[in-house]
């Protein structure tokens, strides 16, 4: 018991300060390029209110609600009327339906923040982890596609994921394919969530699926899994749906996205993949997902959900959306490189009787925009000081003793090379900042 109970529970993190700077340059990396195509940040609260969540993620995602209990004298019957945010995109359904007059026509927002799920997470998985969205809500151009693809790319390229394809199909294709092979409206539905399966499981055992749990005959069932995962996939899914017209639509909508966007993703980043599926079902037009090598599944995934935000409840607006697997980003991208996260000058104390002036070249180095600390323990051992300013990857220390102070000087020593330099107390500040910009 001693043991654990100074670990976060069970699903989070305790993040110091090099984890939380490599994170924080991540996030600005991601939230430069969305400012820069125009998208606008959204903050909403930590909890909603749990009539608001409930019934939107299906059945076994309201299971993976935190609730949060009454409080007061509610407490005892255990009751909840709070849960904290599922997700990113129940939130902003609501915004829309808030303020929808108030927002820009088309809403452009981008979203960096935690979400919680109440499961039992395995290894590199957690209960509380960030979100990284782009949607544009309330506009049905193509533009959009291609911008929230465009912008999602460049936030990748931004993070510092260089090898990565994303792959794109349309629901319109899908929903094509299933009419031109005969499947029943009623079960076409489940037959795309256990296609949706083909990145986990073998063609033969998603074939097997489609036949004793979604109820098609094993002709049928062989047939799509065979057309979307063939070699010549691609061209079997054109000749397939040329004639049907909900598959043709979208058709044209790969096509629109590919010529769009592939010019600036870069065509052999921006692929058509017959055998994407989501199986999410509120799904309306183009979907994709991001793979990178050496990351299982995917790093990013979106697509057009035209009616999501009316069952939520908010208006029917088209929307379209990118969502980045951040965390799993910032864990592939390795250790931080300290040397980044230097301070550039620490101050040492020599004597109790320069501890006013060593607070002043600290304030006024700060003051001129440098990051600088102020040695604050006890001990008047230079030493000891020098080894706590390597310690703090600083990059030059500031030594006072009594020659220094007579002089009105202070000694300015190099940590990487060791070689110092006597300067007035008056120049200091200029000094240095020659120093760092070399």
């Amino acid at each position: 018991m001693a043991s654990q109970q100074f670990d976060p529970p069970s699903g989070t993190r305790d993040f110091v300060a090099a984890d939380l700077r490599q994170r924080e340059r991540v996030f600005h990396a991601a939230r430069t390029v969305f400012e820069r195509y125009g998208f606008e940040p959204l903050q909403t609260p930590a909890f909603e209110r749990l009539e608001t969540l409930t019934g939107k993620y299906g059945d076994e995602g309201d299971k993976l609600i935190f609730k949060i209990l009454k409080r007061g004298v509610h407490e005892g019957s255990g009751e909840a009327d709070m849960a904290l945010r599922y997700d990113q995109t129940v939130p902003l359904a609501r915004v829309v339906a808030a303020h929808g007059s108030r927002l820009p026509t088309p809403y452009k927002r981008y979203v960096i923040g935690p979400v919680w799920r109440a499961d039992r997470p395995g290894k590199g998985r957690f209960r509380e982890f960030t979100q990284c969205d782009i949607d544009v809500v309330g506009s049905s151009s193509p533009l959009v596609e291609a911008e929230v693809v465009c912008a999602g790319a460049d936030a990748l390229d931004a993070m510092g994921v260089r090898d990565f394809a994303i792959l794109v199909n349309s629901r319109k294709a899908l929903t094509g394919l299933m009419q031109v092979h005969g499947v029943a409206a009623d079960r076409a539905a489940g037959a795309l969530i256990t296609l949706d399966k083909l990145d986990k499981l073998p063609p033969a055992e998603v074939s097997a699926e489609l036949v004793e749990a979604r109820g098609l005959d094993r002709a049928t069932a062989e047939n799509l899994v065979n057309d979307v995962t063939a070699d010549d996939a691609v061209q079997r899914m054109q000749a397939v749906l040329k004639d049907d017209p909900d598959g043709a639509e979208g058709l044209a909508e790969i096509d629109r996205l590919l010529e769009l966007a592939g010019p600036h993703v870069g065509e052999d980043r921006l692929k058509f993949a017959p055998n994407l599926v989501r199986g999410l079902d509120y799904y309306t037009g183009a979907i994709w997902e991001v793979v990178a090598p050496g990351l299982p599944g995917s790093i990013a995934s979106g697509g057009r959900y035209d009616h999501l935000i009316k069952a939520m409840g908010g208006p029917d607006v088209p929307a379209c959306g990118f969502s980045i697997g951040v965390e799993r980003i910032i864990g592939a991208l390795g250790a931080v490189d300290e040397a980044a996260d230097r301070i550039d000058v620490a101050v040492t104390v020599m004597s109790e009787a320069f501890v006013a002036d060593a607070f002043g070249f600290a304030q006024a180095l700060r003051g001129a925009g440098h990051t600088v600390e102020i040695f604050l323990g006890t001990t008047r051992k230079l030493g000891k000081q020098l080894k706590w300013a390597a310690d703090r990857r600083a990059r030059y220390a500031l030594l006072q003793g009594d020659s220094e102070h007579a002089e009105g000087a202070v000694t300015i020593r190099d940590l990487e090379t060791g070689d110092q330099e006597r300067v007035s107390v008056g120049g200091l500040v200029t000094a240095l900042d020659h120093k760092l910009r070399m």
